[in-house]
């Protein structure tokens, strides 16, 4: 029933972060004076509509984010006369601009303000640096039940019996060199039997052998179980500093910084895992570094509020709210970034023509851009139809 509940949950948060990053837009305009027609929430049919001054506010019955009409967007839009002079092409770069940004800020504002509400309530995981392949605790291997779960199990585990220690940082398994956790595990699962770890432990290099446990497990949903190698032991994690409502100001903007970076990281990846996500859609392993579509990000949801992690829960949506930040911010038609880009150009533009004493030129020619922007959306719908196949064949999941 949680699962349900918070698939559902997810999937209405993901649908007010698109809303409100529509009123951003609304509002921006508004206050700068221009004309705002219609805002509404999701899109095909009408399910109701208002009018209030000469904006009309409604509901669409798809709930698939949302839009804001804003009077001469572009040069190409159709206005009344009467609304001319306040048609979005025809304001001054800077007002255009703030609208633009606005969208993009109020993601960016919503994921802050879900960061500080962590960081209050479930408190936030300390900048220190730990690193990728650090040791953390460390138990028993519990057996796969039929059903995919797992059995209770006690006592110490492989990784504690062959005498590894919280800390230990491994570099190495049967000499192949691991540079990730990733790395690390799945070098760990494909041996056949007795290993050898290299290890550093506070600046002493170690080997330590390890004789693992074969357990089964399902490399995915619906797949038949196969036997994996295993030792019992969990990535190392920062602690959890918790804060008040004021301290939890400077906490979170530090620790919104680190996920900006994490994001703009993720985001130059993007082109490279268009292989990641084939191998998962035809029955390879899923990487967890791939991009969710938003029925991915919803299951993940669900799978936090089945398990009640309601921090996971939100610190998810709060990243998802930065990623739609920062992917908005690249310079592509249609996404705001590529809007801001032609606002910028046509100022420049007026710039270089005005010390040669010319006129100030005509406002791009969107029709000229159309070609490029046909480009982008195809390519783009491709790669959330791979993303949404993948999440749905082979999901990432709950470690």
């Amino acid at each position: 029933m949680w699962f349900a509940i918070g698939i559902v949950l997810f999937a209405l948060c993901i649908l007010m972060s698109v809303a409100l990053h529509e009123c951003g837009h609304m509002w921006a305009a508004q206050a700068t004076g221009m004309k705002v027609r219609r805002y509404f929430i999701g899109m095909g049919p009408t399910v109701f509509s208002f009018r209030r001054g000469e904006t009309e506010y409604g509901l669409k019955a798809l709930p698939l984010g949302g839009f804001c009409d804003i009077a001469g967007m572009t040069a190409l839009d159709e206005v009344e006369p009467e609304e001319l002079d306040r048609a979005m092409y025809r304001q001054s770069t800077w007002k255009r601009l703030v609208v633009m940004f606005s969208g993009i800020a109020m993601n960016f504002l919503l994921g802050f303000l879900l960061i500080v509400l962590v960081a209050v309530i479930w408190g936030l995981p300390s900048r220190e640096s730990i690193p990728p392949t650090s040791m953390g605790s460390m138990g028993c291997v519990p057996v796969q039940n039929a059903d995919g779960s797992l059995s209770p199990c006690s006592g110490p585990g492989p990784a504690e019996r062959a005498g590894l220690r919280r800390g230990d940082v491994v570099t190495a398994v049967n000499g192949v060199p691991v540079d990730t956790w990733d790395e690390f595990v799945a070098e760990t699962r494909r041996q056949q039997s007795a290993m050898t770890y290299t290890v550093d432990r506070d600046g002493q290099v170690l080997t330590v052998p390890v004789t693992p446990e074969h357990v089964m497990r399902s490399p995915q949903e619906g797949a038949p179980a196969e036997s994996i190698a295993m030792i019992g032991v969990s990535r190392n994690v920062p602690e959890t500093v918790h804060y008040n409502v004021f301290s939890a100001i400077p906490a979170s903007v530090m620790f919104t910084g680190d996920m900006f970076g994490q994001i703009a990281h993720a985001l130059v990846q993007m082109p490279s895992k268009v292989a990641d996500l084939w191998e998962a859609v035809t029955g390879g392993e899923r990487d967890p570094e791939t991009p969710m579509s938003v029925y991915g990000a919803s299951r993940l949801g669900g799978e936090t509020a089945e398990q009640g992690l309601w921090v996971v829960f939100v610190s998810l949506l709060a990243s998802l709210n930065f990623f739609l930040g920062a992917f908005n911010l690249l310079p592509l038609l249609p996404l705001d970034g590529g809007h801001i880009a032609v606002v910028l150009y046509e100022k420049l533009r007026n710039l270089m023509r005005g010390r040669r004493g010319l006129p100030p030129g005509a406002p791009v020619d969107y029709m000229k851009l159309l070609p490029a922007t046909y480009v982008v959306v195809v390519i783009g719908g491709a790669y959330m139809l791979l993303t949404l196949t993948a999440d749905i064949v082979n999901p990432i999941r709950l470690p």
